[in-house]
């Protein structure tokens, strides 16, 4: 007879016999003392991840900046892009083009070419009519030591011309002829041009008359340019008084004496010297406020009265300053002084520096030289110098008696 098996028989593994035994739970062991993470490492290792923090963040830094501003760099640049973009369709460059057309048909007229005869040898240049009686303003350098001169207008007429006085310390000379019917360009004012603005010479470059060249005025204001009957060359008797306006604007021989204009037309500059002979761009001018003021003397009494005090004004060096206890850039110093002049019988010694003259305080040797040549003669001027002493520097005030400046003298 048949039997069922028993669980145990068939394999049959009931859950009792399923427990499994776990091992009891043992106490940790512990680790060497060289092993183990204090408190105190916790927080050297959080200051070494802060200052790698900081390390980090100095070295992107710069360059997220310099990304940004690159972004706003590219932004302004295509701001300006688009805004040009937009305004030169709409720009009637025509007018543009029309400017130098019109300034030259308008100053032209009043622009003389200037023939030139010392002995045996010609010369050139350029001269403008300043006023229909027959007034004409031109460079010295051009009619020093002539014999005779011509003036050729710009409508062809040739004329005879006197020399009715000159200025060499700043190269201007007045010339007077009796041709008719002339046409004057007005004087402008040369203090109030600005860097950059548009400016005009015509002449007669290598005696091709009737030329007009354009450019921007470069700069103002310069001086130790030297002027001569070559452009570019010459003596150093107006580098210490004269100063110029410099242009881009191409100047040759030939151009000297003519005129330089600004967008009215108006005289602005007496067009005089060229930077050596082998640069290009750089070419320098009489200030209308210089050559006016000698035209006006000269028209009127044949010659040009200035101030004179007799020394030869000089930078301060920076020892002689720091000698004085003087600042930077303060006052100017007597490097020569001529005998029987206002400044010796002022007590005025060589060595000394002039640190004011008539209230006015001065450290450019070449405005100081201005302002003494602007005073009128015979006035009393009081002058704050500072004398070096054995037991010292000392400051003194004397008073000086302008004197009337000698010919063959520039300060």
């Amino acid at each position: 007879m048949y039997q069922e098996p028993s669980d145990h028989e068939i394999g049959v593994v009931s859950a009792a016999d399923f427990a499994v035994q776990l091992p009891s739970p043992t106490k940790p062991r512990d680790l060497p003392a060289d092993q183990l993470v204090t408190q105190k490492d916790l927080k050297r290792l959080r200051r070494l991840l802060w200052i790698f923090g900081v390390l980090l963040a100095l070295l992107i830094a710069p360059s997220f900046v310099g990304r940004i501003q690159y972004a706003l760099v590219e932004a302004e640049e295509r701001a300006k892009f688009d805004v040009a973009s937009d305004n030169i369709h709409q720009l009637d460059l025509m007018q543009l083009n029309d400017a130098s057309r019109m300034l030259f048909d308008y100053v032209s007229p009043s622009v003389v070419h200037i023939r030139t005869h010392r002995g045996r040898d010609m010369g050139q240049g350029a001269g403008v009519i300043v006023d229909e009686a027959g007034y004409i303003v031109t460079n010295y350098h051009v009619v020093e030591g002539v014999g005779s001169l011509e003036i050729q207008l710009s409508d062809g007429r040739r004329g005879p011309a006197s020399v009715i006085g000159s200025d060499p310390l700043v190269d201007v000379a007045v010339l007077k002829t009796e041709l008719d019917d002339l046409h004057a360009a007005q004087w402008g004012d040369s203090d109030n041009l600005n860097v950059g603005e548009w400016v005009w010479a015509l002449g007669s470059p290598f005696g091709f008359q009737k030329s007009i060249t354009f450019g921007i005025l470069s700069a103002k204001n310069r001086r130790g340019i030297t002027t001569a009957r070559d452009p570019g060359v010459s003596t150093d008797r107006s580098s210490i008084y004269q100063e110029f306006l410099q242009t881009d604007a191409a100047v040759n021989p030939g151009n000297s004496g003519g005129p330089l204009v600004n967008v009215e037309g108006k005289i602005i500059g007496i067009n005089t010297a060229i930077y050596g002979s082998t640069y290009q761009g750089i070419s320098f001018s009489i200030p209308s406020s210089i050559a006016r003021a000698s035209y006006e003397q000269l028209r009127k009494v044949g010659h040009v009265e200035r101030g004179y005090l007799g020394v030869g004004p000089r930078q301060v060096p920076d020892p002689v300053a720091r000698l004085l206890g003087l600042e930077k850039d303060q006052g100017v110093l007597v490097a020569d002084i001529r005998a029987d002049t206002p400044a010796q019988e002022a007590g005025i010694e060589l060595g000394d520096v002039l640190l004011t003259w008539d209230g006015t305080e001065y450290s450019d040797p070449t405005l100081l030289s201005r302002a003494i040549a602007a005073t009128p003669i015979g006035s009393s001027v009081p002058v704050d110098l500072v004398r070096q002493y054995r037991d010292g520097a000392q400051r003194l005030t004397v008073r000086v008696t302008v004197g009337a400046r000698p010919q063959d003298e520039s300060f």
